[in-house]
C-alpha cells in the first residue's frame, strides 16, 4: 500500500480478539513488475439489460402524476390526443410508438427543447395553478413564456426544409422517371416515397403501396363494365374493385359469405372502416340501412337461441370467444364448433 488514504480512519469490522494490523488487512499483496499471477478460477456471467416495460394507460397516468405533467382533468385528453394523431398504437393494452410519433418527437424536441423538457412543463403547470389561485399575474407568465417560444417557432419555420431533408431515408431503388435515387420523405400528410431529384422530378407514390398485397381476381364480373372484379387493399382496408380501374370506378366492400343484414334482410354484411381507420361491419345498403357492429360477425347460428350469426370477440383476459347479440350468451370457439359438428 503506497498511501493509506481513508483506511487511516476506516477499519473493517473484526471479530473480538482479532489483533491484525492495518498492513495485515491490506486488500492486495505486495506486487512486483512482470510478476505472473496464478489463475484460480473463471466464472463466466452473461447479463442482458432489460428495457423498462411499455406504458399502459394506468401506468402512463401514474408517470404523468409523478412528473407533475397535466392534471386529472386533462389526463384523458392527453391520451386521446396521442392516439388520435397516430403517435402511438395499442399492443396488448400497452402503448407502442409509431414511426410518425417517433419522428414528431424528434423534430419537436429539436425545435422546442425547453417546451418538451419535463421540468419546464411541470413548472408551467405549477404556475397555471398559482394563476388560478391569484398568486401570479397571467400576463407576466405569458410574456415570459412567449418571447423564447416565438424565437424558437420562427427558427423552426426558417429551417423547416432543412429539417425535412434530414428526415429522408434513402433507398436503393431508382426513380422510374429520371433515374435518381428514391427516398422516404415527409410532408404535412405523413410519409411517402419521392424522388431525390425534386423539384426537377416530381415522381411520388404512397408508402402504403409497399406493403399492400397484389390484387387477386374474385372470379366475378363487374356489374357496370363486365371487367374482372379484383380483391384489393386500400388505405381503409380490403375491398372489391373493378380490374379496369381507373376507367371503371366500381367498388364494393368485402362481404361475409352466407350472411345477410339482420335488420333489412336485403343487404349483405361488409367490412368497413371509420375515417380514423377503425374497422367495423355494416349493411352494404347504407345509407338506406344503418345496421352496423364493431365486432366481426360470423355466419354461425347461435346454439342457444338460434340467431343467424354470432360476434367474434377477444380480450386479453379471456382470449377468443363468441357472443350472441340477441340472447347475450357467450361461448367458446370449441363449443360453437361442437354444436356445428353435431348438427352436421
Amino acid at each position: 500500500m503506497k498511501f493509506d488514504g481513508f483506511t487511516r480512519l476506516y477499519q473493517e469490522a473484526r471479530e473480538e480478539g482479532d489483533h491484525r494490523t492495518l498492513d495485515d488487512l491490506s486488500p492486495l499483496p505486495a506486487m512486483e513488475r512482470d510478476r505472473t499471477a496464478a489463475l484460480r478460477k473463471i466464472e463466466p456471467n452473461q447479463h442482458f439489460t432489460q428495457p423498462p416495460p411499455r406504458y399502459t394507460e394506468a401506468s402512463l397516468v401514474k408517470e404523468l402524476e409523478k412528473q407533475g405533467i397535466g392534471r386529472p382533468s386533462t389526463y384523458a385528453q392527453i391520451i386521446s390526443t396521442i392516439r388520435d394523431r397516430k403517435y402511438v398504437e395499442m399492443d396488448r393494452r400497452r402503448f407502442t410508438t409509431t414511426p410518425l410519433g417517433e419522428t414528431v418527437a424528434k423534430v419537436l424536441v429539436r425545435i422546442f427543447p425547453d417546451l418538451f423538457d419535463v421540468g419546464f412543463t411541470s413548472e408551467m403547470e405549477e404556475e397555471l395553478d398559482r394563476i388560478e389561485e391569484g398568486e401570479l399575474d397571467w400576463r407576466a407568465v405569458l410574456e415570459a413564456f412567449y418571447g423564447p417560444f416565438q424565437r424558437q417557432l420562427e427558427s423552426g419555420e426558417r429551417n423547416s426544409e432543412k429539417i425535412l431533408r434530414s428526415l429522408m431515408e434513402l433507398s436503393d431503388e431508382a426513380c422510374p422517371e429520371c433515374g435518381e435515387a428514391l427516398a422516404v420523405r415527409w410532408n404535412r400528410f405523413g410519409r411517402f416515397v419521392g424522388c431525390t431529384g425534386y423539384p426537377d422530378c416530381t415522381y411520388t407514390r404512397s408508402l402504403d403501396d409497399e406493403d399492400r398485397p397484389e390484387p387477386e381476381p374474385t372470379g366475378e364480373a363487374c356489374p357496370e363494365c363486365g371487367g374482372p372484379l379484383m380483391a384489393r387493399t386500400g388505405r381503409y382496408g380490403p375491398f372489391i374493385g373493378c380490374g379496369n380501374h381507373p376507367e371503371c370506378k366500381f367498388t364494393k366492400p368485402v362481404t361475409i359469405p352466407g350472411l345477410t343484414c339482420p335488420k333489412c334482410g336485403e343487404g349483405e354484411v361488409g367490412e368497413k372502416r371509420t375515417r380514423r381507420g377503425k374497422p367495423f361491419w355494416g349493411c352494404t345498403r347504407y345509407p338506406e340501412c344503418d345496421w352496423s357492429v364493431w365486432d366481426r360477425p360470423v355466419a354461425t347460428d347461435c346454439p342457444t337461441c338460434g340467431a343467424p350469426f354470432l360476434l367474434a370477440k377477444s380480450t386479453q383476459k379471456r382470449g377468443d370467444f363468441y357472443k350472441c347479440v340477441e340472447c347475450r350468451s357467450e361461448m367458446s370457439p370449441e363449443t360453437v364448433q361442437a354444436e356445428a359438428g353435431a348438427e352436421g
